[in-house]
């Protein structure tokens, strides 16, 4: 195992969005596609931006989402609203190739099938990630599973 570290957050966003990038490549290379997820939060939000400024081959890119909240459509306590600002914004990447958890539907349920039946639709079955990076709260968390939440004891 090799341990970096880095002055700060920007520097370490850099250089996950240089790895992403290098891992974008080969995947499309190799596969013709490149299927990342993303978690909500700074961290995350910050390697994005920095993504854009790298060579990635986005008319080959899918992004989903690791997790998400259940609010209304652009919602900035949604993680899909950061996601696209990050991205979109940016980045010549289409819209479509954006893939949100169905988080507005009245029935979450049928919304977690149906999000299952788009990762199968574009990654395979069983649904295969080419990266996955998740986000690191100031108190350790990820993924939106903070200590002592109370909806983790469910």
């Amino acid at each position: 195992m090799k341990i970096e570290v880095f002055a700060d957050a920007e520097a370490v966003a850099r250089k996950a969005a240089t790895l992403i990038a290098a891992e974008a490549r080969a995947a499309v290379a190799a596969r013709g596609r490149f299927v990342m997820a993303v978690s909500g939060g700074h961290t995350p939000w910050l390697m994005l931006r920095a993504l854009t400024q790298e060579e990635v081959p986005w008319n080959a890119v899918h992004i989903v989402q690791v997790d998400e909240r259940i609010a209304p459509a652009g919602d900035p306590d949604r993680n899909l609203t950061h996601l696209r600002e990050s991205l979109l914004e940016h980045a010549p990447l289409s819209p479509e190739r954006i893939h949100p958890m169905p988080v507005e539907s009245p029935d979450l349920e049928a919304a977690c099938a149906q999000y299952a039946l788009t990762l199968q639709a574009i990654a395979g079955s069983p649904p295969v990630l080419d990266l996955v990076h998740l986000g690191l709260g100031p108190d350790g968390h990820t993924a939106s599973l903070v200590p002592g939440d109370p909806v983790q004891n469910i």
